[in-house]
C-alpha cells in the first residue's frame, strides 16, 4: 500500500487530478490541473509538476503512455474515498475552497435523484421484486452493474413444515415455502422428542407462522421463549430446539442473484482487451456471491466501498478487477437481512452520488416491503 500521508498542497492537486479524470476519462496534464485551480498563486503548471511528480513516486499517479498526462491509481481512489467519507478527516477543506479547488466533503441526495428512485421502486411488494429492481435502477444511476445478492433465506415464506422421527436422536424436517420449494434436512437432535413434541412443534408453527420469512421465524420464536408462560415453556423450548439444529435454515441453493447493467461496462471502456478481461472476471455468477458475501456484512449500517477488488480481495481474484470499485450495503426488513445491493464499475465513478444512491436504496427496503405483525 502506496504511503498516502500526503500535503494539503499534494491532497489539493491529487482531488483536483481524480475529479477530472472521473469527469473526461483522460490522463490529466499539468496545465489542465492549472486552469482548475484558475492559476491562484502558489499552484503554477511549474509547481503542479513537481507536485504530480511527488505523487507519482508515492504510488498515488501513474503515467500510462509517454505523454505528460497521468491517471489517479487505485490507491489514489481509495484514499479519495476516505476524504469523502470521513469529513473529519478534511482538515484542510476550507483552504481547498478558498484556493478554488472544489472539497470532495460529503453531500446529500439531491431532490431529483431521491425522486427518481422513489419513482423507479413504485409498485414493488415483495423481497423478490425489491432486489431484482435494486439492480436496474443501480445499473442505470451509475453506468455500471447493478447487483442484488438475497440472503440464504431471503424470500423464502413458510407454508408448511412437518417432522418425522427417524431413530434416536434423528428427526427429518420436511419445510415447504409458499414460492413452493419443497427442502427437507435430517436434524440431529441434542435431546430425544416424542411424536406428540414433534407434532405439537409443527402445529405451533404452521398455526403461528405461515406467511412469515423464514429468517424471522427463528428470532421470534427465541424471543416467546423467554416470554411465554410456564405452562406452555415446554413446548416452545421443544420448537426451538428444532429450529437451532437446522430445521428453518433453508435448502443448500444459491442465493437469488439479480444482475443488471453490463452493457454499461462495454460502452464505458475504451481498452477492449481489458474490458474482455474484467468481464471474464465478473461473468460467473460465483464470484459476484463471493465478492459481495466478502465485502459488505449484512450486520454492518452502512455503505462499504472497496477499490481495487483484486488487490483486496479473493486469492484467485482477476488482475482485471484492481480498475473496479464496489459500492455495496446490506438491505433490512426488521430484524433479518434480506439481502445486499451493490453498484460494481469502473473506478472513473461519481463517488459521492453513488455512496448516497447505494445508501438510500438500501435503507428503501424497509419502507416498501411490510414486517408481518408480532
Amino acid at each position: 500500500m502506496p504511503d498516502t500521508r500526503v500535503s494539503p498542497r499534494e491532497r489539493l492537486v491529487l482531488t483536483a487530478i481524480i475529479e477530472l479524470y472521473i469527469a473526461t476519462g483522460e490522463p490529466v496534464a499539468s496545465q489542465t490541473v492549472a486552469r482548475y485551480f484558475s492559476n491562484q498563486e502558489g499552484l503554477s503548471s511549474a509547481t503542479i509538476r513537481n507536485v504530480m511528480a511527488t505523487l507519482g513516486e508515492t504510488g498515488l499517479l501513474e503515467q500510462p503512455h509517454t505523454s505528460a498526462g497521468r491517471v489517479p491509481t487505485a490507491a489514489a481512489f481509495r484514499y479519495y474515498v476516505e476524504q469523502i467519507t470521513q469529513p473529519g478527516r478534511m482538515a484542510a477543506g476550507a483552504q481547498a475552497t478558498s484556493m478554488g479547488a472544489a472539497t470532495p466533503g460529503s453531500s446529500p441526495l439531491s431532490d431529483a435523484l431521491r425522486e427518481q428512485i422513489e419513482e423507479s421502486f413504485s409498485g414493488v411488494t415483495s423481497s423478490n421484486d425489491y432486489l431484482e429492481r435494486t439492480s436496474h435502477v443501480l445499473a442505470l444511476l451509475s453506468s455500471g452493474l447493478g447487483v442484488a445478492l438475497a440472503s440464504s433465506t431471503a424470500g423464502q415464506v413458510l407454508e408448511h413444515i412437518h417432522f418425522s422421527r427417524l431413530s434416536t436422536g434423528r428427526v427429518l424436517a420436511v419445510l415447504v415455502t409458499q414460492a413452493g420449494a419443497v427442502q427437507d434436512r435430517v436434524l440431529a437432535l441434542d435431546r430425544e422428542l416424542s411424536h406428540i413434541e414433534l407434532e405439537t412443534a409443527a402445529r405451533y408453527l404452521n398455526e403461528n407462522f405461515r406467511g412469515w420469512p423464514i429468517e424471522r421465524i427463528r428470532a421470534e420464536v427465541a424471543r416467546r421463549v423467554e416470554l411465554e408462560q410456564a405452562a406452555y415453556r415446554q413446548m416452545l423450548a421443544s420448537v426451538e430446539e428444532l429450529c437451532r439444529m437446522g430445521a428453518l435454515q433453508g435448502g443448500e441453493a444459491s442465493p437469488a442473484l439479480y444482475v443488471d447493467g453490463m452493457a454499461n461496462l462495454i460502452a464505458a471502456e475504451v481498452d477492449r482487451e481489458r474490458l474482455r478481461q474484467m468481464l471474464l472476471a465478473l461473468e460467473a455468477k460465483q464470484r459476484l456471491v463471493e465478492l459481495l458475501t466478502a465485502y459488505v456484512d449484512g450486520r454492518q449500517q452502512e455503505v462499504r466501498v472497496v477499490v481495487g477488488l483484486g488487490q483486496e480481495g479473493l486469492d484467485e481474484a482477476s488482475q482485471a478487477m484492481q480498475d473496479l470499485v464496489l459500492i455495496g450495503a446490506p438491505a433490512r426488513l426488521g430484524d433479518s437481512n434480506l439481502g445486499t445491493v451493490a453498484v460494481i464499475a469502473p473506478t472513473r465513478i461519481q463517488y459521492q452520488e453513488m455512496i448516497q444512491a447505494v445508501r438510500y436504496i438500501a435503507r428503501l427496503s424497509e419502507r416498501l416491503l411490510e414486517v408481518p405483525a408480532d
